[in-house]
């Protein structure tokens, strides 16, 4: 009898260490500490950091002339100030990480499978009873999980460091305004990170996964928008001959075509999160502004303007880690 409940119970033990332990648990804990004690994540932890600091800083040196400043419709968000609020020097925030956002997502991912495959190390993973495809999620979950908790913590550090330095209470409207913007910025580095993991399985060498991942970067996000204002230009007639309907039917199209980029999706849902006057993204005529009262959107209202940017980003980072997952499940691994 002792036998049997000792065995049942070693049984039960080891059950236990196999749930806590599982393979893909492990795989994620593993990407979690293998970024965190890396050099890379360390620098662009601390350029992030400081570019956060450094702008709340501009913003607190600022944030009286903000609030006080009655030309301006929301200087009574003193919070959502303190992300949008800038000196001319040194840009908002919001702003800055549409830059740096991308450097992250491509500095976590870029030699996510192909470092793996070089070091000798993916046909190992490989060999263990895993599953394939709990690999490369491991990979996506880890740096999503790190790209998370790092906005996140920044987040909460901007809000406790205003209540502090300004003594004002944050309503609750700002709240959510604040951890939307927040989800925006994960899902936006989350692209660039799916992105980057989809170009380290197209490509052998980690370099020529980064270059391509940074030539696309400035392309969508500096010269696709000169590209695109050059060939509507081009198409167009002159603006003399033009009514006002076909000037706005062109400013629309410019619209929709930017709009394919991820950078103006989250400069459009950031913006109008932030901004809770902003009313709409595109061009609007004197009709459509008949009768409109100037009072700021509700968080409802404002959410609803930037549903179709926050899917698109969801959108395209299920399509880049779709194609990731259909190139590594059919590729070979070989020794």
């Amino acid at each position: 009898m002792m036998k049997n409940f000792i065995l049942s119970f070693g049984k039960q033990t080891t059950e236990s260490v196999e749930v806590q332990g599982s393979p893909f648990g492990v795989m994620v804990r593993k990407e979690i500490a293998g970024h965190i004690r890396s050099w890379r994540f360390i620098v662009l932890l601390i350029v992030i950091a400081f570019t956060f600091w450094g702008s709340l800083y501009v913003s607190l040196t600022n944030i009286k002339d903000a609030v006080n400043n009655a030309k301006d419709p929301d200087h009574l968000f003193v919070y959502l100030k303190l992300l949008t609020t800038t000196e001319g020097n040194l840009p908002p925030f919001h702003v800055l990480l549409s830059f740096l956002g991308p450097l992250l997502g491509i500095g976590l991912g870029f030699d996510a499978v192909n470092s793996e495959k070089q070091n000798g190390t993916l046909i190992r993973i490989m060999a263990q009873p895993v599953y394939r495809d709990n690999l490369l999620l491991s990979k996506f979950i880890g740096s999503f999980i790190l790209v998370s908790v790092l906005f996140l913590v920044l987040t909460l550090l901007m809000i406790g460091g205003g209540m502090l330095l300004t003594g004002v209470p944050i309503e609750p409207e700002e709240v959510l305004r604040i951890f939307s913007f927040t989800m925006i910025c994960i899902l936006y580095v989350g692209f660039w990170l799916g992105l980057s993991i989809l170009l380290s399985i197209a490509f052998t060498q980690a370099a020529t996964s980064a270059l391509t991942a940074i030539g696309i970067w400035l392309f969508l996000t500096v010269f696709y928008q000169i590209v695109i204002s050059m060939v509507v230009k081009a198409s167009a007639p002159r603006a003399e001959l033009l009514s006002a309907t076909g000037i706005l039917h062109y400013n629309e199209l410019l619209f929709h075509l930017l709009r394919l980029t991820p950078s103006q999706l989250y400069t459009d849902a950031t913006t109008t999160l932030l901004m809770p006057y902003v009313r709409s993204l595109g061009p609007i005529t004197m009709e459509q502004m008949a009768g409109a009262i100037p009072s700021p959107l509700s968080y409802k209202e404002s959410l609803m303007i930037v549903w179709p940017q926050v899917s698109g980003l969801v959108a395209t980072t299920v399509v880049c880690f779709a194609a990731s997952y259909y190139l590594f499940m059919r590729r070979e691994i070989r020794s």
